[in-house]
């Protein structure tokens, strides 16, 4: 396994194949990652712990509320942050093997 140190928690990355890859992500109480969208890459997370907030579009236009057990389906070009306002959040993340595919539209940690 590989951990990928970021801002708002880090990533445990479990699987990284030419085809397919999987991760963890822990995102820490308060921090949330980039609106962003893939060019590429798809992805299906799956909330293992906590409360996601999951930001939809570029306002964002639609914001919902994954329990543990919840899944969502990320499609190419769809615009989303994920954000752990309440408490921490760990979640699994399978996608397409495009892992720099990260088009970032805003980020509060400027990157």
């Amino acid at each position: 396994m590989r951990i990928v140190q970021k801002p708002w928690g880090h990533e445990e990355i479990w699987a990284e194949t030419s085809r397919y890859a999987g991760k963890f992500l822990v995102i820490r109480q308060g921090e949330m990652l980039s609106r962003q969208y893939h060019e590429v890459k798809e992805e299906t997370i799956c909330v293992l712990e906590g409360l996601l907030t999951l930001e939809l579009g570029n306002g964002p236009d639609q914001v919902l509320r994954l329990q543990p057990g919840e899944t969502y389906h990320v499609t190419p070009g769809t615009i989303h942050r994920f954000c752990a306002p309440d408490q921490d959040v760990r979640l699994v993340e399978v996608s397409t093997s495009e892992l720099d595919d990260v088009v970032r539209l805003a980020d509060k940690y400027t990157r």
